[in-house]
């Protein structure tokens, strides 16, 4: 296996129509959750990948099931709970570049994932354990679990990915949000922060001392994400700027981040020079917002290379 994540899915519904959700009549229904969205993009771009959780034993958790397995991800790890649903969330597209979400997952399934749900073996397998700041912030046997399976990596040099992902929406307490990323932080190899996020764990700064911090603090690669700027990354001996891809029209911006961490992963599991994974992430998370849904906007290899070659070609006319 090239990498392990762990998290929740859920049903994703959005109306057919642009306003206020108030007004919608009809529903499109996807499947979206950070860990998986990942899942998704490394399969599509030819990595084998495993999604560790747990999901309802109803219609939905059965979907998210059968999308996974379809799209070549590893589902054996996936346990189903009698007793707990699937969540669902709604995504509400106001207008153009205003989209707001709004969570129905709390006492989830997913929420009820304890350490002994764990395959130790299983991460042990893999090269890379994906985790995200959003799984800790269901309950605190999700945190349990999240750390213990960090714990699992560690004991078998499995390196560990960490996309902060803050949803401050599922903390109780702001504090307690970043107590908890900055120890998973601490105990990861790769730190992957939007600005927003690096900014929420250390007040405003520049990115070079938002680099220099989560350094310091033991990761040996940090990438901090621009939007459509692009991105920046930071190792002991070198950091650098690579720009992003414009886009001319934004359909869904969300899982954009995700796809970042699946085209940063590929280039990582393929021996890529820094700087070309950063591109390879940058132009993922680009394309991600050009479709609309979460998983649905990952691309294949194929069109990577294709937007990657474009710019190649604009650069040297």
């Amino acid at each position: 296996m090239d990498v392990v994540t762990i998290g929740e899915s859920m049903a994703v519904f959005t109306p057919t129509s642009v306003g206020l959700m108030r007004q919608a009549t009809t529903f499109t229904m996807r499947i979206g959750g950070a860990e998986s969205n990942v899942a998704v993009g490394l399969a599509r771009l030819g990595h084998r990948v495993g999604w560790i959780s747990k999901v309802g034993s109803d219609e939905f958790g059965k979907a998210i099931l059968s999308f996974l397995k379809g799209e070549g991800v590893d589902v054996s790890r996936v346990k189903m709970d009698g007793e707990a649903p699937t969540g669902i969330y709604f995504k509400e597209q106001r207008r153009l570049n205003d989209t707001r979400v709004y969570y129905y997952r709390k006492g989830s399934a997913a929420s009820r994932l304890t350490p002994a749900d764990l395959d130790e073996k299983y991460i042990a397998e893999a090269k890379y354990l994906h985790i995200t700041g959003i799984t800790p912030a269901l309950s605190e046997n999700c945190r349990d679990t999240v750390f213990a399976a960090m714990a699992m990596a560690r004991r078998h040099g499995v390196k560990i990915v960490f996309d902060p992902n803050l949803r401050l929406k599922l903390w109780n307490e702001a504090d307690r949000a970043k107590e908890v990323m900055l120890r998973m932080a601490a105990e990861s190899d790769v730190v992957l922060p939007g600005e927003a996020e690096a900014s929420f764990l250390f007040g405003k700064q520049s990115v070079e001392e938002w680099g220099s911090r989560l350094l310091d603090m033991g990761a040996s690669l940090v990438v901090i994400k621009l939007g459509a700027n692009g991105a920046h990354y930071f190792t002991n001996a070198h950091h650098e700027y690579v720009p992003g891809f414009p886009v001319e029209r934004v359909i869904d911006p969300v899982g954009a981040g995700d796809g970042f961490a699946a085209g940063l992963l590929s280039g990582l599991l393929e021996g890529l020079r820094l700087t070309e994974a950063v591109q390879r992430a940058n132009a993922v998370g680009a394309l991600v917002t050009m479709v609309e849904g979460d998983a649905d906007g990952m691309p294949e290899r194929d069109d990577v290379e294709r937007l990657i070659n474009q710019r190649r070609e604009d650069v040297t006319r």
